[in-house]
């Protein structure tokens, strides 16, 4: 199934339709600034975390308990 000139002039129209005229400059302004993002969030380098140690020198200690008498 190939797409012809027809096929994309009636979704533009249905577009046109539903959305409005003001509104797809809009959604397209939206659409650029969200993919300009996305490739400078993919041009920097994660952030590094320096790595958690596992072992701890002194453990905490329990909490008291009180007795109810």
């Amino acid at each position: 199934m190939e797409f012809s000139v027809w096929h994309l002039a009636i979704i533009a129209i249905v577009v046109l339709v539903f959305f409005g005229g003001r509104k797809i400059p809009e959604m397209m302004h939206g659409l650029g600034q969200g993919i300009r993002e996305f490739k400078e969030g993919m041009r920097e380098p994660p952030p590094t975390n320096p790595p958690a140690s596992t072992t701890t020198a002194n453990p905490p200690a329990p909490a008291p308990t009180e007795e109810k008498k």
